[in-house]
C-alpha cells in the first residue's frame, strides 16, 4: 500500500539553513523509489494556521518512507532544516 510523507513549513526561522537543506534534501532520495506529488506550488490555507509551503513524497509503502526518512543522508539534511524552520512531517497511509 503507497505511503506518503506530507511536509507543511509552518515558518523559516533561519534562512540560510533552510537554503543549505533545500540543496541537500532532493539528493538524498537517490536510491529510494519515492515521487514527488506537490512541492511548494500556489496554495490556499483553508483552515488552521497560515503555512508557507508543503512538500508530499509517495512511497510504495511505509517501510520505504522511514527508510528513506531515516537514511543517513536525509538525517544529515533534515538537521539543517530542523535548525532552519518549524515543519510538520506527517506519513499517512494510501487507502
Amino acid at each position: 500500500m503507497s505511503a506518503y510523507l506530507v511536509f507543511t513549513r509552518e515558518k523559516t526561522i533561519n534562512a540560510e539553513e533552510l537554503a543549505t537543506y533545500m540543496k541537500m534534501a532532493p539528493g538524498t532520495r537517490a536510491g529510494h523509489d519515492s515521487k514527488v506529488l506537490a512541492r511548494y506550488g500556489p496554495h490556499e490555507d483553508l483552515e488552521g494556521s497560515p503555512t508557507e509551503g508543503t512538500v508530499i513524497l509517495e512511497f510504495p509503502d511505509a517501510a520505504a518512507a522511514k527508510a528513506w526518512y531515516e537514511s543517513p543522508s536525509y538525517r544529515e539534511a533534515r538537521e539543517h532544516r530542523l535548525a532552519g524552520s518549524i515543519y510538520r512531517v506527517i506519513l499517512v497511509e494510501g487507502v
